[in-house]
């Protein structure tokens, strides 16, 4: 049986569960006011993946990601899936989604993140969907100290993927 799942844009009632995914996922996690932040920022996106059936402890938010846009240029950061649902191609369809919506509905053509270098599974992602390295920053995380490897995406908004439906 397929996980069943839907992606859809942060909401108030989500902030805990985001937050908890954050903390599960990252050495220095955003914090709730960070998140809830995202909700009046209208230079920001935050989409999540939501379980359309709860696990065992009662979370239904089982992955995300943000979009910030600079000035027309779009930064993704806080790219996490919840560690008992990675290897179903959730950040995938989040990432597709989060660059469908920049693309079309802020115009953005030029996509950017950093990623530890040592983050093997993450690069791969990021390459498979058109991203290339562009630049390191040495030192740049730390809870292990590791470089960042910046990444960067151009799109055609031509040649965007659709997706009709999630988690099949």
């Amino acid at each position: 049986m397929s996980l069943r799942y839907h992606i859809r844009e942060l909401r108030a009632e989500d902030l805990t569960e985001v937050t908890a995914l954050e903390a599960d996922c990252f050495s220095m996690p955003w914090k709730y006011k960070d998140f809830e932040e995202i909700l009046t920022n209208k230079n920001r996106i935050y989409l999540a993946a939501v379980s359309d059936s709860p696990n065992d402890a009662g979370r239904t938010v089982i992955g995300g990601c943000v979009l910030t846009d600079i000035t027309g240029e779009g930064d993704i950061s806080n790219v996490a899936v919840h560690v008992d649902y990675r290897g179903q191609h959730i950040a995938t369809a989040l990432l597709q989604e989060l660059i469908r919506i920049g693309s079309t509905k802020r115009s953005i053509h030029t996509f950017i993140l950093e990623v530890r270098s040592r983050n093997t599974a993450a690069i791969g992602l990021y390459e498979k969907l058109g991203f290339c390295p562009a630049g390191v920053r040495p030192n740049f995380y730390e809870k292990p100290k590791d470089d960042a490897v910046i990444m960067r995406l151009t799109v055609d908004n031509t040649k965007l993927p659709h997706q009709e439906r999630y988690g099949d």
